[in-house]
């Protein structure tokens, strides 16, 4: 049974038996992780009630990342996992719906500084194993979870979270497996999300599959029994969210060999990846062809089905009411590259969603939904811009800038995370952000993760 042997493999993994390729996007994950949630602390108010209720439930051990709080490791899980989606630039896996590590970092950070000393070597393994398995879950779905309503990332999140967590915890196979079980019991998370107008839900999202991730394989410890087969059964995770359809061979292939870890995209910009190659695309132009945005008649943008959700209903993805919703909208993030010549973690306040030459442009942005792209879908797409005078420029992304094979530079990664340290509500310098990246990267070496913090 599938459950079993995953339980198995997440029971036994230790750092000696990971490829340095998994080792190094772990230690890239956890830079990136870490340097966004403290960006999200300073920018983004959606996740103060999740951290007033995180206090409100007792001082601890456990660092709200960016803030100077220390709380009890559930409100912690819960309170950086709301920060941890808010500015919408975690990492992603281009491959299938899943955000591995937005609900995981925020669960081992708990772990870490809550279950005395954790190591480099403790941690970045069990990150690797609960990145691989979120993103195998989410290669295994043949029914797309939206098809029963739901939203997939935050979903599939949780299950690579508890699979870290019992890993790090050393639960044994069976605990491992009634975690999972427990996880099934509490996680959801409805494709409403994507619908309401004034929500932002989305925004925030993280923070309750991490906070179900950390109770469940808290529970297991304690000895509470689950299901046989929380992921195949009759009514388990596959039937539950995906009408039983899964393939097998997405789950065990390679298994303890290839950790898919290791080949996700670390974001440029601070938005859906869906809006990327259209960021990109945008500011190429451009580049290449030296118009302003006042000489700009109209932009066609040719998106695919999984990118409709970031064009649809129009009006309202021209003329986004929350940041969040911005993130998720080609006319906006578009709009944004080509009038103010990039998209940045300040590009979302009131000043840019009630900017008129902004919002000027968004209306100029008209999408073509093609049904078989050229592109891989959801991170790539064409662009036409049409001049005043009637000149036509083009462009075409197969996938976005960010992506394994056209990945950020170490040196870009290290100034995304510097510039996101310095956005928190209390800021980080250069010289302390250096530190503290330098650490990360070399994090086999530390003896206790969570005293970085």
């Amino acid at each position: 049974m599938i459950s079993d042997v995953l339980s198995a493999h997440i029971a036994s993994v230790r750092w000696e038996h990971l490829p340095e390729a998994a080792r190094e996007g772990a230690r890239r994950v956890l830079l990136d992780a870490v340097g966004v949630t403290y960006a999200a602390s300073g920018l983004s108010p959606e996740a103060a009630p999740f951290i007033a209720l995180a206090r409100a439930n007792g001082s601890g051990p456990c660092a709200i990342l960016g803030t100077g709080e220390r709380v009890q490791p559930l409100g912690a899980a819960l309170a950086n996992g709301a920060l941890a989606h808010a500015v919408d630039y975690e990492d992603a896996f281009d491959r299938a719906p899943a955000h591995p590590n937005a609900s995981l970092v925020p669960v081992l950070l708990a772990l870490a500084q809550s279950e005395g000393a954790v190591d480099g070597r403790r941690l970045l393994t069990a990150l690797a194993v609960g990145g691989d398995l979120a993103c195998r879950i989410a290669l295994s779905l043949r029914q797309p979870m939206e098809q029963g309503g739901w939203y997939p990332p935050p979903i599939v999140a949780a299950f690579g979270a508890v699979v870290g967590a019992a890993n790090l915890l050393g639960l044994t196979a069976e605990q491992t497996k009634d975690a999972l079980s427990l996880t099934l019991c509490q996680v959801t998370m409805p494709g409403e999300i994507k619908h309401s107008r004034r929500t932002v839900l989305r925004a925030v999202r993280e923070a309750f599959p991490a906070q179900a991730a950390l109770t469940a394989a808290l529970l297991a410890r304690e000895g509470v029994a689950g299901f046989e087969t929380p992921l195949e059964g009759k009514s388990g995770f596959y039937a539950l969210y995906a009408g039983g359809q899964f393939a097998l061979a997405d789950l065990t292939d390679r298994l303890g060999a290839h950790y898919w870890g290791a080949e996700l995209t670390f974001k440029p910009w601070p938005s859906c990846r869906g809006t990327h190659p259209f960021i990109e695309m945008a500011l190429d132009l451009v580049a290449q062809h030296g118009f302003a945005a006042d000489e700009i008649a109209s932009v066609e943008v040719s998106v695919d089905d999984v990118q409709a959700m970031l064009v649809e209903p129009l009006d309202r993805k021209q003329a986004p009411d929350v940041a969040i919703d911005a993130k998720f909208s080609i006319p906006f993030t578009t709009a944004l590259a080509l009038v103010r010549g990039g998209v940045r973690l300040d590009s979302f306040g009131p000043d840019s969603l009630g900017d008129p030459l902004v919002l000027g442009m968004a209306a100029k942005v008209r999408p073509v939904v093609v049904a078989s792209p050229a592109w891989q879908r959801g991170v790539g797409g064409a662009m036409r811009v049409t001049l005043n005078d009637g000149t036509v420029h083009e462009a075409f992304v197969a996938n976005a800038l960010g992506c394994p094979d056209r990945p950020l530079t170490d040196a870009a990664q290290r100034e995304k995370f510097i510039d996101c340290l310095s956005r928190a509500a209390l800021p980080l310098g250069r010289d302390r952000a250096e530190v503290l990246a330098e650490r990360i990267l070399a994090l086999e070496a530390c003896e206790d993760v969570g005293a970085l913090f």
